[in-house]
């Protein structure tokens, strides 16, 4: 699996090269419902700031007027009229603000629940894939920049650039030629401003990429504390995070250069322009070509475009902010989720897409009889093949040609060395991942056109890692059937031996923390079973539900189990021989392959892997005359022993021969099997 670093080198390299203005348009979707109340807003503050420029022709009537004539009534009129434009515009702004308040924080809320909704979605593959501090920075830091930018930034930018237009046209009518002096610096800022933009946008980006990085790190540490103690790691995780904190600082301090650069740019050039024009205003005014009250409004209206205009660096840096956090948003949202099936066509319940087409249909049919009932055919794999889409081009499949057939109603123990596909062939069942090859099928229905949901209330699975969540006992296992009454709660509960939970706080009402690290490994594997049997599936899929758990508890969980197992069709991966007894029937899977099918005795007599395996012998099993070969190899089957589908083990409907002619003298198979006993 990639490290953060790896992502977020690559999602910054892999960002197109696409304008800001072109990614926050994308925003328009979300945007949309409110934007009556942004226009309305951002007109409010238009009128607020071009009342602002009331102020200088007031101080201008009062200059040439009532000072000159020394009237003071004239004075206190002025006076009065200034204080009652600075309290619109100050109630026009807090309007402005009341505007867009509570329509943002709903397109905050609203994009957040969207981006939440759609992890839920993707395939399994994906989350492997990115860190899970690299989604949680898109969904919360991400998020708010936006939620800024579209509350400050997107309205000043109109309204400063109103503003600016409008400030000039009145520059231009009180004296024009002092006005083009104020012009003269728009060309130069225009430039400066557009390569400011681009550089910003890239440091901008990087700097998103390593707090995601930054907060992966301090997600890790803090749900692997019990590590990080255990081993007394406390110096060389801090030094980690204080190594990527210095450059995540160093980035930061790269961005604030920037901006320093373009806001001291943008803020020298308008002064020198203010500077001369005073200069030459006050000359006309000495030639008694200007009135002196026309010089003090040019010079008010010039100071008041100075924020307008000085802003610029610090809007656009938002901006390019905002549109590097809305490419991260979009990284994740323009993911395909699991909706379509191996060959495109969409599934014909799902509610993300329309109908499949006639053939899919028609193979659907196949699985039922004439009079519409599901026929009982159990689980099935024909030809399945898996590779995880990272893989390399040309590289050895997980999983290559599985033939596989659990009848209705049977328990298969699927057993296999480390790293052999066990645990990767039960998550294709419900679809965690998707075969490459090949198809899977549910009393005769391919899974791949079934709707999801469907899919999942026929497969519960139980896997090797119980992950509990930050809620009940009772929600946690009912999690496996939202409509589980008490009475299904209690007899799954049973069924795991999870009579610990009497002894909690508050019983099953109790809250088992993140993870469940309040309670021990057994106790969360008995819960997470206790999940996968509540709601009576009729598909298990257990991948080695048992191995956290003491061999007295483990007798009273299988002694239970059984009668769970009568009445389901269970895929069970098994390590041990207390598990495999589960099982009517065993599979041994190696190199991505099923080598052997049949019962436990038969494959302990006739497998030489099999039997080292359950042994749990140093070494490698010899490939002994009649005997299979080792871990990797085909195995040759002896005449009734149990083989790959198709290699004599199973007969057309998956029934074993009748006859059976283990050698009983095998002495290495016997000294085995007397050990199981």
């Amino acid at each position: 699996m990639p490290t953060s670093e790896d992502v977020s080198a690559t999602d910054s390299s892999a960002v197109p090269n696409r304008s800001a203005v072109r990614s926050l348009l994308r925003l328009w979707p979300y945007v949309r419902p409110v934007r009556v109340r942004l226009s309305a807003a951002a007109l409010v503050a238009v009128l607020a700031s071009c009342l602002g420029l009331v102020f200088p022709l007031v101080l201008k009537w009062m200059v040439d007027g009532p000072i000159a004539d020394r009237d003071k009534d004239g004075i206190w009129l002025g006076a009065l009229w200034l204080l009652l434009l600075g309290i619109v515009e100050a109630a026009l702004f807090g309007f402005r603000r009341w505007l867009v308040a509570r329509p943002l924080a709903g397109v905050e809320a609203s994009m957040r629940a969207d981006l939440y909704r759609h992890l839920q979605r993707l395939p399994v593959a994906f989350h492997d894939r990115w860190p899970s501090g690299q989604l949680l920075s898109r969904g919360t830091a991400d998020l708010s920049l936006l939620r800024m930018f579209l509350a400050f930034p997107l309205t000043f930018l109109v309204v400063n650039a109103t503003t600016i237009l409008v400030g000039f046209l009145i520059l231009l009518m009180q004296e024009w030629t002092l006005g083009l002096v104020l012009m003269l610096p728009v060309v130069p800022l225009v430039v400066l401003c557009s390569m400011f933009e681009a550089k910003y946008f890239l440091v901008a980006r990087k700097a998103q990429d390593q707090v995601g990085d930054l907060t992966t790190v301090v997600e890790e540490s803090v749900l692997g504390i019990r590590i990080v103690k255990g081993f007394g790691r406390h110096r060389s995780q801090a030094l980690a995070f204080r190594a990527l904190a210095e450059r995540l600082r160093g980035t930061e301090l790269g961005k604030a250069r920037l901006l320093a650069g373009i806001w001291a740019l943008i803020t020298v050039i308008p002064e020198v322009a203010i500077g001369a024009a005073l200069v030459l205003g006050t000359v006309q005014v000495a030639d008694g070509q200007l009135s002196t009250g026309t010089l003090v409004a040019f010079l008010s209206t010039a100071l008041a475009l100075r924020w307008p205009v000085e802003s610029i660096g610090f809007l656009l840096a938002m901006s390019q902010e905002a549109a590097t956090a809305t490419e991260r948003y979009f990284e994740v949202m323009d993911t395909e989720e699991e909706t379509a099936d191996r060959t495109g066509r969409t599934h014909p319940a799902d509610p993300a897409g329309p109908a499949a087409d006639d053939t899919a249909v028609d193979d659907a049919k196949v699985a039922r009889e004439p009079d519409g009932e599901a026929r009982s055919d159990g689980l099935r794999f024909d030809g399945v093949s898996f590779r995880y889409p990272d893989a390399e081009t040309g590289s050895v499949p997980v999983l290559s040609e599985v033939d596989l057939h659990i009848r209705s109603g049977e328990t298969m123990a699927l057993v296999g060395a480390t790293g052999s596909g066990k645990t990767t062939l039960t998550a294709l069942v419900p679809r965690l991942h998707e075969a490459t090859g090949g198809r899977i099928t549910l009393d005769g229905e391919d899974v791949t056109l079934m709707p999801r949901r469907r899919l999942r209330e026929l497969v519960s699975v139980a896997f090797e890692e119980p992950t509990l969540f930050s809620a009940t006992v009772a929600e946690n296992v009912r999690m496996g059937a939202e409509s589980a009454d008490d009475a299904a709660l209690l007899r799954a509960l049973d069924v795991a031996q999870a009579d610990f939970v009497q002894d909690l706080p508050h019983g099953v009402d109790t809250e088992v923390g993140e993870q469940g690290l309040s309670l021990s490994g057994g106790q969360r594997q008995r819960l997470a079973l206790a999940r996968a049997v509540v709601g009576r599936p009729r598909f298990l899929v257990l991948d080695d539900p048992l191995s956290a758990l003491d061999v007295h508890t483990e007798a009273l969980v299988e002694a239970a189990l059984r009668r769970v197992l009568e009445e389901t069709t269970a895929l069970v991966v098994a390590h041990r021989p207390s598990t495999v007894m589960l099982a009517d029937r065993v599979a041994l899977i190696s190199g991505g392959r099923i080598t052997a099918v049949g019962t436990h005795h038969e494959l302990l007599r006739s497998n030489a892997e099999y039997a080292w395996l359950m042994s749990g012998a140093d070494g490698e099993p010899d490939a002994e005359p009649g005997v299979a070969a080792k871990p990797g190899t085909e195995a040759e089957p002896r005449p009734g022993a149990g083989s790959a589908p198709g290699a004599g083990s199973e007969t057309a409907d998956g029934a074993a021969p009748e006859n059976d002619e283990c050698d009983e003298s095998d002495t290495e198979a016997q000294a085995v099997e007397g050990s199981m006993r």
